[in-house]
């Protein structure tokens, strides 16, 4: 259960925010109606999501994979139900976003896949457990700039992990339609 009201005050603001958000999700995302409680952090929020949308660098799957690894490590299941539905419906294998919790385990996944998550964990500890090693043997199958994009997205899901998890979010049901074959 939230920890902070998910109806916060109806600004104009917001309820453009909210219209949109029920256009493209069919309801209002938890995280965004907490942050609505303050104006300027929604704001800058929403120019972060904005602005990390646009980054197109590193590959899809391990992106998505790396995202749901932090979620998992984190234990944010608000991001965990969210980050399946996003990357399922962007085409990114089932059986992997499923597996993600249990990764070390399953043999769906690719060598520079595993070093994916296992980098993602590695920065969400804390203290973070990134080693040199971890960064050279990722060197070998990403550019920088696709490493810069690994890092900064991991980080921010950090970010959204932390905030939510503080904030008492949990799933909201997407990965259930998902999960439910079409009619």
């Amino acid at each position: 259960m939230a920890r902070i009201s998910l109806d916060p005050k109806p600004t104009l603001g917001y309820r453009l925010v909210r219209l949109v958000l029920r256009r493209r999700y069919g309801v209002v995302l938890d995280p965004v109606a907490a942050a609505a409680h303050n104006r300027r952090v929604l704001r800058t929020i929403g120019l972060l999501e904005a602005g990390a949308g646009r980054w197109r660098t590193l590959d899809r799957d391990l992106k998505a994979l790396a995202l749901l690894a932090t979620s998992a490590r984190t234990g944010c299941a608000w991001c965990m139900d969210f980050g399946y539905w996003e990357n399922h419906h962007a085409g990114v294998d089932p059986a992997k976003l499923r597996a993600v919790t249990g990764w070390r385990d399953s043999d769906l996944y690719t060598a520079l896949e595993r070093r994916v998550m296992a980098y993602a964990e590695a920065m969400t500890a804390t203290p973070p457990e990134v080693t040199d090693e971890m960064v050279a043997e990722l060197r070998n199958d990403l550019s920088e700039a696709e490493l810069v994009e690994l890092t900064a997205t991991v980080g921010l899901e950090n970010l959204r992990n932390r905030n939510n998890a503080a904030l008492g979010l949990t799933g909201q049901g997407f990965k259930d339609r998902c999960e439910t074959p079409a009619p």
